[in-house]
């Protein structure tokens, strides 16, 4: 496994009520330059909340409805990752699905020539389309509804930043693009799912990228899009993976499932779970380690132990309290792992930002999630 390139020292102390999002966490998928142009989870839903409030504040129904149609736009940006020649080539009555919850950017007159991709939406975000097309005067128009000037649509994004309080550039279509990338590359969607929704024409494959069909890593996206806001959870560490093995014995079974990332991670559940879940090989699933389960060592360290799943990475960030300390280790294929470990130990290990480590884990301490 090729090791992680070093990272600019990102050391903290635990934040206070007021305390910011750290800058630079976005780097796996952006330059320096263009991480300091995106916006964070709060202030994208404080810039959301502007627009419903705005597109709803006129008395007069045909203004409403024009808004509502830049709230759309804003939407499908949003939410989609896509650009906006892309969502304003679309015409809504052909290119999305809300029934399929799905929507296909690349047929419009305005994305001639690029190539078709179909992006996941989720239930959440067809409600609000069936919304804004149900309404009387949008469906008068809905073919065309999006044939909006680029410029208009700008302002229009412009205005809405500024009345959040931030600055206008911050509103632009590429740093909502942008954003959004980030913003579920932070929640630990793997790369080239991320990279597939965007539209990226060279993804950053992986030896195990072959192994996954471009409907899987679609799945990957659809499952991970449906869950964003829905399921809830306390596990901070999810890797998205196949089935490669299942392995039973009279009473447990022992699953062996290959990441994206090119990762192996093996899990141990009873039977009945197995047949519970519907475990088959070749399934696509979720398993799920909780931080305080995740131990650590130096990478320099040879010291064998008994851990069934063992990942090589480089310490991201360190986070530490009077009790405890959390490491970011981020992987090769750009996966971030969360460790907690009391502060005596941390001390002990005397790991620094940028140092080598391993981060392991036994099988019995990973959750498999199904549909």
């Amino acid at each position: 496994m090729s090791k992680p390139k070093p990272v600019p020292p990102d050391v903290h102390h635990a934040p206070g009520p007021s305390s910011k999002p750290e800058s630079g966490y976005d780097g796996r998928i952006l330059s320096a330059a263009e991480s300091e142009k995106c916006l964070d989870p709060i202030q994208l839903h404080q810039l959301e909340q502007s627009f419903r409030d705005w597109s709803a504040a006129s008395p007069r129904s045909d203004i409403r409805a024009s808004r509502r149609r830049i709230l759309l736009i804003f939407l499908l940006i949003r939410y989609t990752g896509a650009k906006l020649n892309e969502v304003l080539g679309l015409d809504p009555t052909q290119d999305i699905d809300c029934e399929g919850k799905r929507v296909l950017f690349g047929r419009g007159k305005g994305v001639s020539g690029r190539r078709r991709r179909t992006v996941h939406l989720s239930e959440a975000l067809c409600r609000d389309v069936r919304a804004i097309l149900g309404d009387g005067i949008a469906m008068d128009n809905a073919p065309g509804m999006l044939a909006v000037d680029p410029g208009f649509v700008r302002r229009k994004f412009y205005e809405r930043a500024e009345a959040c309080g931030l600055a206008k550039e911050l509103g632009a279509p590429e740093v909502l693009r942008r954003s959004r990338g980030v913003e579920l590359m932070q929640s630990n969607m793997p790369l080239p799912a991320v990279q597939m929704l965007l539209g990226h024409s060279t993804p950053n494959l992986t030896s195990a990228y072959v192994t996954f069909s471009e409907e899987e890593i679609q799945q990957v996206t659809r499952r991970f899009m449906e869950k964003e806001g829905a399921r809830k959870t306390s596990a901070r560490n999810a890797f998205f993976g196949k089935i490669q093995t299942i392995r039973q014995d009279a009473i447990q079974a022992l699953v062996e499932l290959l990441t994206l990332g090119g990762h192996r991670i093996t899990a141990v559940i009873t039977n009945d779970s197995v047949q519970r879940l519907g475990l088959k090989v070749g399934k696509l699933i979720t398993a799920e380690v909780k931080a305080p389960w995740v131990l650590l060592r130096k990478g320099a360290d040879a010291t064998p132990c008994s851990a069934d799943n063992t990942l090589e990475g480089i310490v991201r960030r360190i986070t530490r309290t009077a009790v405890n300390t959390e490491y970011i280790v981020r992987l090769a294929d750009e996966t971030e792992v969360c460790a907690i470990v009391t502060t005596a130990s941390s001390q002990a290990l005397a790991l620094a930002v940028g140092d080598p480590v391993e981060v392991f884990f036994n099988s019995f301490a990973v959750i498999l999630l199904s549909e």
